[in-house]
């Protein structure tokens, strides 16, 4: 090898070695674990199971230029939704995380400042979580691009499905549904600088993954189906509703809804966003008709509302306050949708 390809190897070298040493520092803090003996300095994890439980799988892109905008999303906020948005799968299958691995691919104009904000949303959520990093990989790009891996646990034959429930079976939700998108809208059209703070971006920023919810049902076993909301509710609960062989009918009354703010309530229409608005990450789950009544109003401090039941017909009918019934379209999220 000549000399100078030599230094231009070892340079490309030396940055990715920077890079991935501020990645292992920021997100090492734990250290090795019970089910991580050798933490994340090597070239593959070492994962060891609890006894008496099965591991649960998911994973996850989150991608710039169709999840975040550069000039519009700290990275702070960015870091953390990648894994929260990751392990709200694992929350709905009534698991709890264990450990993540990131591939993140990145410019070279990225790897200080915007990487180091980055890093901090990604550990204070992972700490919230209890979600350790496990490992991945590095590589440079023009565009941030992100990918999610994330281990989880339950015991064994508890994992909550999509495909167990029946017709007549009630349809529940936590949460408000909408709240997220509301936020991406009054971020986007705002007309000044506003801060990562404001209460009404807060869902969409900074999404809390319902663990406690979905291991509450896992553990009592009240839940028939059970999916998390990340497309929108009206894309959304046709998958649950294929997986079970039904349909559905919801009552636009009973679906909980953002609170808009005085200035917004003649541009957004609440019941529209709580219908078709992503990125809530609440869940959707069912409940055999005996068990209704074991289902209390909130579970582990998060809302929970009956919308709805499944039917043996195969639609998905909303009905509205005047009791008329229409077709629910899916107007959710859909990156394949042009």
């Amino acid at each position: 090898m000549n000399s100078a390809k030599h230094h231009r190897k070892a340079a490309r070298k030396s940055g990715e070695d920077a890079v991935v040493g501020r990645i292992q520092r920021a997100l090492s803090a734990s250290g090795p674990t019970s089910s991580l003996p050798i933490g994340i300095a090597d070239d593959a994890a070492v994962w060891r199971p609890s006894s008496g439980r099965e591991t649960v799988l998911t994973c996850d892109w989150f991608l710039q230029g169709t999840h975040f905008l550069l000039d519009l999303h700290p990275p702070y906020s960015v870091g953390w939704k990648c894994l929260a948005r990751a392990v709200s799968d694992i929350a709905a299958m009534g698991a709890e995380p264990r450990c993540f691995l990131m591939s993140l691919a990145l410019p070279a104009s990225l790897t200080s400042g915007w990487l180091n904000e980055f890093l901090r949303g990604l550990g204070a959520v992972s700490q919230k979580l209890n979600c350790p990093a496990a490992g991945g990989d590095t590589t440079r790009r023009d565009q941030v691009l992100i990918h999610m891996t994330v281990v989880g646990e339950c015991c064994r034959g508890r994992a909550i499905l999509r495909s167990r429930a029946q017709p007549g079976d009630a349809v529940f939700v936590s949460g408000r549904l909408g709240e997220a998108e509301y936020g991406l809208r009054v971020l986007q059209r705002s007309a000044h600088r506003i801060t990562a703070r404001d209460p009404r971006l807060r869902k969409h920023l900074y999404p809390q993954p319902r663990l406690g919810v979905g291991a509450w049902l896992a553990k009592r076993r009240l839940a028939s189906a059970m999916m998390d909301l990340s497309d929108g509710l009206s894309s959304d609960l046709p998958r649950l509703c294929q997986a079970t062989g039904t349909g559905a009918r919801i009552e636009a009354r009973r679906i909980p809804r953002p609170l808009l703010a005085k200035v917004h309530t003649q541009k957004f229409d609440a019941l529209s966003l709580a219908l078709h608005g992503g990125d809530d990450y609440e869940l959707l789950f069912t409940v055999s008709p005996e068990n209704i009544p074991r289902v209390p109003r909130r579970i582990a401090g998060v809302p929970v509302t009956l919308i709805g039941q499944l039917v043996q017909q195969k639609q998905i009918l909303l009905i509205a306050e005047s009791g008329k019934e229409t077709l629910l379209q899916k107007k959710g999220w859909d990156p394949f949708k042009t």
